[in-house]
């Protein structure tokens, strides 16, 4: 069977500049995340929206345990979009999980990308005291996948408002919440279990590519020492501290992160 990747992933391309820029959607979301972000890049950039199989309007029936049950499985996934577009100097925007597919995408072809935007990223979620600090303890993911299991609803409408930490906009967290809904309980389970247990520390050293960290202030996700740790191992890399609170700044702050994106690529 031959894969139509376009349709695959939903892949949706827009905008009239000649840069190409790739915004790739977090755990339990999809391209209509970037639905703030977008326009402000249409006249300057070509845009590449896709979403990752399991989410959004891609074609479930693609779902492969076995090739998902690894980051590099997403990340194949985004090398097989650049080609099939004939992409090359991507500027690649990655949320949260995202920010380390890319990655791993571009340690296997660096030449299709030109720089790396990481927001709200994490190489590993899992403390691994002393020496790094991650945010998680085995038994908080284990008892957010068992809760995702037990009772999928629940757990959306648990998670919703602490990661979007803005409780006076319950429109946000009402939004993430239904986003987090939306999805086959199966496949979010195991993408989850697969962000939530993954390791990307040792790849860290084989970026090439200049990167801009974005670090969100009271993010529960990613704390405040993840950006450092990444900064401090991360070859060409900018660290930037945002004001916006919580794991989603493309949501509840789309101005600053158009602005900080944009003043990052305009020195790049």
């Amino acid at each position: 069977m031959t894969v139509d990747v376009l349709v695959r992933n939903n892949v949706n391309v827009l905008g009239t500049g000649s840069q190409t820029i790739m915004f790739a959607h977090g755990f339990g979301c999809d391209q209509d995340m970037w639905r703030h972000i977008v326009p402000a890049f249409f006249e300057q950039y070509r845009v590449v929206l896709f979403d990752y199989v399991g989410s959004g309007k891609s074609q479930i029936n693609y779902y492969d345990a076995l090739k998902y049950n690894d980051l590099h499985g997403y990340a194949q996934d985004v090398l097989e979009i650049m080609e099939v577009l004939e992409l090359r100097d991507v500027i690649f925007v990655g949320h949260s999980v995202s920010s380390m597919i890319g990655m791993l995408a571009s340690i296997q072809a660096p030449h299709l990308f030109k720089n790396i935007v990481m927001l709200g990223p994490s190489p590993r979620y899992l403390n691994d005291l002393p020496h790094y600090y991650g945010g998680f303890e085995r038994r908080d993911i284990d008892e957010l996948l068992e809760m995702m299991q037990l009772n999928f609803i629940g757990w959306a409408s648990y998670l919703a408002p602490i990661v979007m930490q803005n409780p006076e906009r319950k429109h946000l967290t009402e939004e993430l919440e239904k986003s987090f809904c939306s999805r086959d309980p199966h496949i979010a389970r195991q993408f989850a279990e697969v962000t939530f247990l993954s390791d990307c520390r040792i790849e860290l050293d084989l970026v090439s590519v200049p990167t801009l960290i974005l670090q969100c202030s009271d993010d529960s996700i990613a704390p405040v020492e993840v950006g450092d740790y990444l900064h401090s191992h991360l070859k060409n890399s900018r660290l930037t501290q945002m004001n916006a609170r919580g794991h989603y700044p493309h949501l509840s702050e789309p101005g600053e992160t158009i602005r900080l994106i944009k003043d990052y690529l305009a020195s790049a």
